[in-house]
C-alpha cells in the first residue's frame, strides 16, 4: 500500500483544521471590544466635560483646572479608537466625523470657560456694588437697586429675552435716578457690570446650550453600530467556520478510522507475508539439509505448505524436458485430470504476466478467443503460475489449481511466490546437478577404462605390427614368382589384402591409443557400405543374409574411413549376435535435412544435413534396462563378449559431430540409426585404394635406419627385389658416420619404430648435411605428424610400416624420377 498520498492528505487536513480552529475563535473580538471600550471612555469624558461646564456655570468649581485636565484626556481619547480600528477606512471615516465633533466641543469649551471667568468676576463687581447700594441712605436708589439685583437673580436663572428687558429696565431706571453723591460712583459701577452681565449671561447661557446640544451623540452612535456590526459579522463568521471545523473534524475522524482500516489491513499483509517467509525460509532450510534421494518427497510437502498459503486444491512443479520432471500434490478426493498438469507448461505461453508470474483469481472469458477459456476447458475456477521466461534454458513452472468459485486467498503478495519458485526450482536443479554429476563420473570412469585399454592396444598394436610386415613381406616375396591368373597368386593377393586392412587396423589401434583426431577425407557412405559388405560377408555366418538399400541423393561425410567401417562392422557383428541364428541385417542409407533442434540419442543436433545409416536385425530385442547400458564399456550380455564394441562405435560417432539412436523390443529385433553430419557430394574420395604402377630401381643406393635387426634384413630385402642397393643401419650415429664418411647414397629411409623424435631428429641433422637427399620416413600411423614438422625435418615422403612393395616403390620412384628403369 502507498503511504505518501494518505500523508499527503492528512497533513492538509489538518492544517485546514488548524485555520478553521484560528478563524472560529473569533481573535477580532478583543479589537471590537477595544474599540467598544475606547468609544465608551470618550463617551464618559464627554459627559463629564458637560458636568464640568456646568459646574462651572453653577459656580460651583472655583477653577478651571480639572476641566483642562479633562478637555486633554477627551483629546487623547480618540488615539486608542483609531489603533482599534485598524485598517477599516469606514470606521476611519466615522471617526474623523466623531474627532470634528470633539473639537468643536473643545472650542466651544474654551469659549466657555473665557466667558464663565469674564462672567463671575462681572457677577463679583455687581454683587459688591448692589450690596452698596442696597445699603444707600437714598431709598429710591435702594428700591432701585434692589430691583435690579432681584432682575439680574432673576437673569441668572432665565435668560430669556423677557428677563433681558426687566434687567435693561432695571438698569435704564437706576441710570435715571438721581445721583446722590456718595452712591455716584457705586450708580455708575453697578450700572456697568449690570450691563456687561446683562450681555455675558444670555451669551454664556447660548454656548453653554451650543455646548450640550453639540455633543457628538450621534456621531458616538455611527460609530458605536459600524463597531457592532462589524462584531456581530465577526461572530457570525466564527459560527460558520466552527461548523466547518466540526464538519473538517468529521472527515478528519474519517480519514484516520480509514488509515486506521490500512493500517490494520497491512499489519495482517505483513504477518502473513512473514508467515509466508517463514514457510519458504523453512522449505528452503529442509531443502538444504536433505540429500539429493530426499528432495522428491520435500518438493512435495513445500507444494502442500504453499498450496494451503494460497488456498488451492492443487499443486504442481513442472520442468521441460523429455521426458517432462512433474512434482504434483491435492487435496483429498481431488485428482489431476490426463494430460494435467503437463499441459499446464504449454499452457503458459498463451499468457502474459509481471516477471513471470500469471494470477487468474477468478477465471471468467470475456470472448470466445480468450485465452482464458484454455482454462475453463481445463475444470480451472482460478490459477496461479509461476515460471522462469528468459532465466533459464530449461523452462520450469510452479503452479496452483483453484477448482472451486473464490477459493484463491485475496492476497496481493503473489509475488512471493517468485521466492518459492526459486528455491524449489534449485532444489530440484541439485537433483540435475546430481545427476550429470554421476554422469560425469560414470564418462570419467569410461574415460580411465578406455586410456588403460589405449594403452594396452598400442602395446599389442606395435608387436602386431611386426607379424603383420612379416605376413606382407613374405607374401610380397612370394608373388614375385608366381604367375598372374594362377590360383596361387590370387591366394597371395587375397593374403595381401587382408595384410593391408591388417596394417590399416594397427594405424586406428595406435590412433585410438595416442587419443589423437586422425586426419579426416570425404568419404562417400556407399562406397564404404560396399566394401564393408564384403568383409561382413567372409566373417558373418553363412545363413546371416545382409541386404543394402540406398538413397538416389549422394551421402558423402567427412570422416576417417577405417573409422567409420569400424563402426559397422561393431554394430553388423552385434545385429548377429543377437539374432542366434539365420537372419536378415537390413542396412540403409537416407539423408535427412533437419530445420530445427531434434534430440537424437543422448544429445541434440540440427539444424543440418545428416546421413544416416540404419542397421536393423531381426533378432531376439532388448528391453529398456539393457538397452539403457548397451553402449556403457565393458557391459555384454554373452558370456563370450567384452562389451567393447558399441561403445567403441558410440565414441567414433560422437568424435565425427554424429548420434546415435537405438529403437528395440524384445522379440521383435533391434535397430540402430547412425547420424553423421553430411558435407556436399563433390568428388568424394572412394574408399578403395588401388595399387598403382611401381616404378623399379636402377641399383640406387638407399640408406636404411631401422632399430630392430629382424626389421632391417626384411625392408632390405624389399629394396632388394625392387631393384635398388641398401645399406642398413640399427644405430643413428654409425648410419650418420657412414654418411659423412661415404656420401654415396641416393636415398635415405628412416623408420619411426625407434620412436618419431629420434627419427626426425636424425632426419634433420641428415637434412643439414645433404640438403638435396630424399629422406623417406616410414611410421605406422602418420595421423599425429604435422606437415611443417615434416618439412622442417626434411622428409620427403611418409610410407607406412610395415612396408609394402608397391607402396615403397611408388615413394622411391617420387623421390628418384630420373632412376626409374622399368614399369611393372
Amino acid at each position: 500500500m502507498r503511504m505518501t498520498p494518505v500523508v499527503i492528505f492528512v497533513s492538509l487536513l489538518l492544517l485546514l483544521l488548524t485555520w478553521l480552529l484560528l478563524s472560529g475563535l473569533n481573535l477580532n473580538s478583543t479589537r471590537y471590544d477595544r474599540e467598544l471600550a475606547a468609544l465608551d471612555h470618550f463617551s464618559r469624558l464627554e459627559r463629564g466635560l458637560n458636568r464640568e461646564v456646568l459646574t462651572a456655570r453653577a459656580g460651583l468649581s472655583q477653577s478651571y483646572d480639572a476641566l483642562a485636565r479633562m478637555t486633554d484626556a477627551y483629546d487623547d481619547s480618540l488615539d486608542p479608537l483609531r489603533e482599534a480600528a485598524g485598517s477599516d477606512s469606514e470606521l476611519d471615516t466615522a471617526i474623523d466625523v466623531l474627532a470634528a465633533a470633539a473639537d468643536r466641543q473643545e472650542k466651544l469649551i474654551e469659549l466657555f470657560k473665557s466667558k464663565n471667568a469674564l462672567l463671575r468676576n462681572s457677577f463679583s463687581y455687581f454683587g459688591m456694588f448692589s450690596a452698596r447700594l442696597a445699603s444707600s441712605d437714598h431709598m429710591p436708589v435702594v428700591a432701585a437697586a434692589t430691583t435690579l439685583s432681584a432682575a439680574m437673580l432673576h437673569l441668572t436663572l432665565d435668560t430669556s429675552p423677557a428677563a433681558t428687558r426687566e434687567v435693561q429696565d432695571r438698569l435704564e431706571q437706576l441710570a435715571r435716578l438721581q445721583r446722590p453723591p456718595g452712591d455716584a460712583d457705586s450708580i455708575q459701577a453697578a450700572i456697568a457690570h449690570g450691563g456687561l452681565l446683562h450681555d455675558l449671561l444670555p451669551a454664556t447661557d447660548a454656548v453653554l446650550k451650543t455646548l450640550i446640544a453639540a455633543a457628538s451623540v450621534r456621531e458616538q452612535a455611527v460609530v458605536r453600530s459600524l463597531i457592532m456590526e462589524r462584531q456581530l459579522a465577526s461572530r457570525a463568521e466564527a459560527r460558520q467556520y466552527r461548523l466547518l471545523l466540526y464538519a473538517a473534524s468529521l472527515m478528519l475522524l474519517a480519514a484516520l478510522v480509514y488509515l486506521g482500516l490500512q493500517l490494520r489491513a497491512r499489519a495482517v499483509a505483513l504477518r502473513r507475508r512473514a508467515a509466508f517467509e517463514h514457510v519458504i525460509a523453512g522449505i528452503s532450510t529442509r531443502f538444504i539439509n536433505s540429500q539429493h534421494h530426499e528432495i522428491a518427497e520435500h518438493v512435495e510437502s513445500a507444494l502442500e505448505k504453499l498450496a494451503g498459503c494460497v488456498g488451492a486444491d492443487r499443486a504442481y512443479f513442472v520442468v521441460a524436458g523429455e521426458p517432462k520432471l512433474i512434482y504434483r500434490w491435492s487435496r483429498q478426493d481431488v485428482e489431476f485430470p490426463p494430460g494435467w498438469p503437463a499441459r499446464a507448461l504449454e499452457l503458459a505461453a498463451f499468457f502474459e504476466g509481471e516477471d513471470g508470474i500469471i494470477h487468474v483469481p477468478k477465471i471468467r472469458p470475456a470472448h470466445p478467443d480468450d485465452p482464458i477459456k484454455l482454462l475453463v476447458d481445463a475444470g480451472l475456477q482460478g490459477w496461479l503460475c509461476i515460471s522462469n521466461p528468459g532465466q533459464s534454458r530449461t523452462q520450469a513452472i510452479l503452479g496452483f489449481d483453484a477448482l472451486r468459485a473464490g477459493a484463491f486467498i485475496r492476497w496481493a503478495e503473489v509475488s512471493l511466490f517468485r521466492m518459492a519458485f526459486d528455491a524449489i526450482s534449485q532444489a530440484v536443479g541439485r537433483v540435475f546437478l546430481q545427476r550429470e554429476k554421476e554422469r560425469l563420473k560414470a564418462k570419467l570412469q569410461q574415460a580411465r577404462r578406455m586410456e588403460t585399454i589405449g594403452t594396452f592396444a598400442s602395446g599389442i598394436a606395435h608387436n602386431f605390427n611386426n607379424i603383420v610386415g612379416a605376413i606382407l613381406g613374405y607374401a610380397e616375396m612370394a608373388d614375385a614368382p608366381a604367375k598372374p591368373g594362377r590360383q596361387p597368386a590370387a591366394n597371395l593377393a587375397e593374403i595381401r589384402r587382408a595384410g593391408e586392412r591388417a596394417r590399416e587396423l594397427v594405424d586406428q589401434i595406435l590412433t585410438f591409443g595416442r587419443r589423437g583426431e586422425g586426419r579426416r577425407e570425404r568419404v562417400c557412405i556407399r562406397s564404404l557400405v560396399a566394401e564393408t559388405n564384403k568383409l561382413l560377408a567372409a566373417s558373418l555366418p553363412s545363413d546371416v543374409e545382409i541386404r543394402v538399400s540406398e538413397t538416389s541423393e549422394p551421402a558423402v561425410v567427412s570422416a576417417e574411413a577405417g573409422q567409420l567401417q569400424q563402426v559397422i562392422l561393431n554394430v553388423c557383428n552385434n545385429a548377429a549376435q543377437a539374432m542366434d541364428g539365420a537372419g536378415v541385417i537390413d542396412i540403409r542409407i537416407e539423408i535427412r535435412e533437419l530445420t530445427e533442434v531434434l534430440r537424437i540419442g543422448r544429445i541434440d543436433i540440427g539444424p543440418s544435413r545428416y546421413a544416416i545409416i540404419s542397421i536393423s536385425d531381426t533378432g531376439r530385442g532388448m528391453d529398456e534396462a539393457t538397452r539403457e547400458r548397451i553402449f556403457e564399456p565393458f557391459f555384454t550380455t554373452r558370456p563370450d563378449g567384452n562389451g567393447l564394441g558399441l561403445a567403441t562405435a558410440l565414441e567414433i560417432v560422437e568424435e565425427h559431430d554424429g548420434t546415435v539412436a537405438v529403437q528395440s523390443k524384445p522379440g521383435v529385433g533391434t535397430r540402430f540409426d547412425i547420424w553423421l553430419p553430411s558435407v556436399p557430394s563433390n568428388d568424394p574420395i572412394s574408399v578403395q585404394r588401388l595399387l598403382g604402377a611401381t616404378g623399379r630401381g636402377a641399383g640406387e643406393t638407399v640408406l636404411v635406419l631401422e632399430t630392430e635387426l629382424e626389421r632391417l634384413l626384411r625392408n632390405e630385402e624389399i629394396l632388394a627385389a625392387l631393384g635398388y642397393e641398401p645399406v642398413g643401419f640399427t644405430e643413428l650415429a654409425a648410419a650418420a658416420e657412414a654418411y659423412a664418411v661415404l656420401a654415396r647414397f641416393d636415398a635415405a629411409l628412416v623408420s619411426h619404430q625407434g620412436g618419431i623424435d629420434s627419427a626426425l631428429d636424425f632426419a634433420t641433422a641428415l637434412h643439414d648435411i645433404a640438403p638435396d637427399l630424399p629422406i623417406i620416413l616410414a611410421t605406422p600411423s602418420a595421423r599425429d605428424l604435422d606437415a611443417p614438422r615434416l618439412a622442417a625435418s626434411g622428409i620427403s615422403e611418409v610410407v607406412h610400416h610395415p612396408l609394402m612393395s608397391a607402396e615403397l616403390a611408388r615413394a622411391l620412384s617420387r623421390c628418384l624420377p630420373a632412376s626409374v628403369a622399368s614399369q611393372v
